[in-house]
């Protein structure tokens, strides 16, 4: 397995193939303010949740390394640059916890009960895989595993596993941890066979 490109942010930095990116905000903020002046062109952006825009910024920034990308009008990979040799492989400890408590306070109080399904829909920690997936229509496997703490070797074994499969040739992959709006992690690689 060989790594192509690198990608780590915290709430205060952001470091793409060992080289700090310049920004001026730190947390949540820090997030739009990297997705408004580096990729800008996906609407979905604004309702994700904070595991979903972590993973997406970082995915993109490794993207962009990548280069030859065609993003269409609707903020998706043109339909004739589809992969279904890329694999989408993401872990973390604490699973969509971000979510699942906003999601439980809106059913804790009787007196103002309403059950959010905008949400409910990122109490599931993998919508984030699909987000990627989608953005640029990969079709290969996408998996988001939960493990108690992070663990280099066990995270290079389930990648090495995902290479098995003769049509996988490449994947983002790596640990993508959002315990809050002001405490999270990105470490993602984009990997080849």
């Amino acid at each position: 397995m060989r790594t192509l490109h690198h990608v780590v942010i915290t709430p205060h930095r952001v470091v793409v193939d060992e080289e700090q990116m310049t920004v001026t905000s730190s947390g949540k903020m820090m997030l739009k303010e990297i997705y408004q002046s580096n990729i800008g062109n996906y609407p979905k952006f604004y309702k994700m949740d904070m595991l979903c825009k972590l993973g997406f910024v970082a995915s993109e920034l490794l993207l962009q390394k990548e280069g030859n990308r065609n993003i269409g009008a609707k903020g998706v990979v043109d339909e004739e640059n589809q992969r279904d040799d890329r694999a989408v492989i993401l872990l973390n400890s604490s699973s969509s916890i971000c979510d699942d408590r906003a999601y439980q306070a809106t059913i804790d109080n009787l007196d103002d009960y309403f059950p959010s399904p905008m949400v409910f829909v990122y109490t599931l920690a993998n919508i984030v895989t699909g987000e990627i997936a989608l953005r640029n229509r990969y079709y290969g496997e996408t998996n988001f595993y939960v493990l108690p703490q992070k663990d280099e070797k066990v995270m290079t074994q389930i990648v090495e596993d995902s290479f098995q499969d003769e049509h996988t040739t490449s994947a983002i992959c790596g640990w993508l941890n959002c315990d809050d709006e002001d405490h999270f992690e990105a470490d993602l690689y984009l990997v080849e066979k």
